[in-house]
């Protein structure tokens, strides 16, 4: 048995990868202590872990600007300079928590920006959760605003960096990144990608130090009352855009004109979206969550904002589908799919109800999509699950003489 510390951001499309895997580890023996913000106390007890929360937050306030995901780079560095400036107090909070205990090995979302700098201050082993798998240089061609070589450089961001950088190896002998950027990518000893090396578009960027295990398939135990029955017999319609960039109204209100008329059920998910301005048809079923593994069994065909999460399910359970990536890795996501054939990939920007409605019917009657989808699905389960991950890590103890 060994003692595990895990730190992650506060995004579900972040944490909900490592649940399945700390529930894992526990069941195998191991006691994970899993630093997170309150919102995710509930679902991270449910693993068996021991659940601690961030008293020092100003890493994670406004998070969705605070992590690369936000079209806006100038923001974006406004936030992180702003987040730099409390690095010392992010540190010293963990270190205050945990300094009564002893850890074998910590373990951190790769966009976790300390990750690192722990497993340096801690001297011990580390294991990073890659929940976002497309190359930093892929994620920067995707969003042209990276390739502005005078903002990066100039803005005070790069300046606090230094300072960071210099107190934190002043301090506690951390080597830092060179490079800024290489925070929201903080690699370990292993690291744990929630894929397959099939679906991967250059799979000469990730050296052996990556494991591929295929999608994050683990059962949360949500307790969300839904009404399967109105499911039975019928075509369904899966709709989804993620709980990140998920506020854009006239998208609602496209799907609700694509599908005024059809004799289908749709089922949309709509996070923390007010849609009271519009009249929601009969035979849609709108929520804030649905538990979305039960549903995917009912469903016939999807529409999805494309993140690692929602693709990989869809994939994974052979359900065809149509992407609409949004932000983030979403446009990777839906391109690597496009390209293997598995599903449609449309711009936000110029989507029609008729073009929405044509692309449904194209991936739900061509075979040749459901054919290329379980290429895709066969990699995933062939990778090993969570299972396989923690074979690795127990092989990284054993490597570094911790007693399995």
């Amino acid at each position: 048995m060994s003692e595990v510390l895990f730190l992650s951001i506060p995004a579900h499309g972040h944490v909900n990868p490592t649940l399945g895997l700390v529930n894992e580890l526990i069941n195998q023996g191991e006691e994970v202590t899993y630093f997170c913000t309150e919102e995710f106390k509930e679902k991270i007890e449910k693993t068996g872990a021991e659940f601690k929360s961030y008293k020092v937050e100003s890493i994670f306030a406004n998070r969705k600007d605070n992590t690369p995901q936000d079209t806006g780079l100038e923001r974006l560095f406004d936030n992180i300079n702003e987040a730099l400036k409390s690095s010392d107090k992010i540190i010293e909070d963990v270190l205050d928590q945990i300094k009564d205990k002893h850890f074998d090995y910590i373990m951190y979302t790769a966009m976790y920006p300390f990750g690192n700098a722990f497993a340096q201050i801690l001297k011990i082993p580390s294991v990073s959760s890659f929940a976002v798998f497309a190359t930093p240089k892929e994620l920067m061609a995707q969003h042209k605003e990276f390739n502005n070589e005078e903002l990066m450089k100039n803005h005070p961001v790069m300046e606090t960096y230094k300072k960071v950088t210099k107190q934190l190896k002043e301090a506690y002998g951390v080597e830092m990144p060179d490079n800024l950027m290489s925070l929201f990518f903080n690699k370990g000893d292993i690291n744990i990608a929630y894929t397959s090396k099939y679906f991967v578009s250059h799979p000469e960027y990730y050296d052996d130090s990556f494991k591929f295990i295929g999608p994050p398939i683990y059962d949360r135990q949500e307790n969300l009352d839904f009404p399967f029955e109105r499911l039975e017999g019928k075509k369904v319609v899966y709709i989804s855009l993620g709980t990140v960039f998920n506020t854009d109204t006239k998208l609602y209100e496209l799907f609700f004109k694509t599908f005024a008329n059809s004799d289908a059920v749709v089922v949309m998910t709509a996070y923390n979206v007010d849609l009271s301005e519009f009249e929601i048809p009969g035979h849609f079923i709108v929520r804030n969550f649905v538990p979305q593994s039960e549903i995917l069994k009912y469903t016939d065909v999807a529409i999805t904002h494309a993140g690692m999460n929602s693709t990989s399910d869809l994939l994974y359970n052979n359900v065809p589908f149509v992407a609409i990536p949004i932000g983030a890795d979403q446009p990777y996501m839906a391109g690597r799919s496009a390209e293997l054939g598995a599903a449609i990939s449309l711009d936000k920007d110029t989507l029609t109800p008729d073009l929405l409605k044509d692309s449904v019917e194209k991936v739900l009657n061509d075979p040749s999509y459901v054919e290329n989808i379980k290429k895709i699905s066969d990699s995933f389960k062939q990778a090993g699950g969570y299972k396989k991950a923690v074979e690795e890590i127990f092989k990284l103890k054993s490597e570094r003489g911790i007693l399995v």
